[in-house]
């Protein structure tokens, strides 16, 4: 998927009801302090960053999309938030030194990873935040299983896309079979992320489930 062509699309889902609210939760998790360096991992439009930046000493907001960065870049000049760098960056590879932020939060970006992304991306992150520095990771937080609450969000997605007619239909045929190829997106239940974060050395693990599809995995490295 195209990113680049999608940032206007993009910046409309972050503006919805749904995701304000998940935004809410994700700020109020990572009680953000005034000297704090955060990172907002798959930035895309600045769902994240533009609320964190005028209640910490910085923000490194990275997205692997070149557009996302440059839409967001703009709109931080336009808002004139001085403490907020945009880069163009992959999750797995940061590029930024040891130990050197204090927060890290992210909206909707890990589900684009596989597993074993995942796992690389979580042992990156643990390398650049400081000892006693959080995460607060949103995310899809489900599987595709016969498992109830899996089985109940599955089904609720295909009613949704079912209500679109035709258009519904064809989306539904086209997802199946990326989920038979191994094609489609690649969310983890929440206790997938316990062990994934578990496994990158974080503690203090908590998730929550956020309603509908949405999970926040909340976690620390040791001090």
């Amino acid at each position: 998927m195209d990113w680049n062509t999608r940032v206007a699309e993009w910046d409309d889902v972050a503006a919805s009801p749904a995701f304000q609210r998940l935004a809410d939760r994700v700020i109020a998790a990572a009680a953000p302090h005034a000297d704090d360096t955060a990172i907002d991992l798959g930035a895309g439009t600045g769902l994240l960053t533009l609320r964190l930046a005028p209640l910490v000493a910085e923000v490194i907001a990275v997205d692997a999309a070149p557009a996302m960065v440059d839409h967001l870049r703009a709109e931080c000049a336009r808002r004139d938030l001085t403490g907020v760098s945009c880069r163009v960056a992959d999750l797995r590879e940061l590029k930024l030194p040891d130990a050197s932020r204090t927060l890290a939060v992210s909206n909707y970006a890990y589900h684009h990873l596989d597993h074993d992304g995942k796992r690389i991306a979580l042992q990156e992150l643990q390398r650049v935040l400081a000892p006693g520095g959080r995460a607060v990771i949103c995310d899809m937080m489900f599987s595709i299983s016969l498992r109830p609450r899996d089985r109940r969000i599955v089904m609720e997605k295909l009613r949704l896309m079912a209500r679109r007619g035709p258009a519904g239909i064809v989306r539904i045929m086209r997802n199946a079979g990326r989920v038979a190829t191994g094609n489609w997106e690649h969310p983890e239940r929440p206790e997938a992320w316990v062990d994934l974060l578990a496994e990158a050395g974080f503690v203090d693990i908590t998730t929550y489930e956020l309603g509908n599809e949405s999970g926040m995995a909340v976690a620390v490295r040791p001090a």
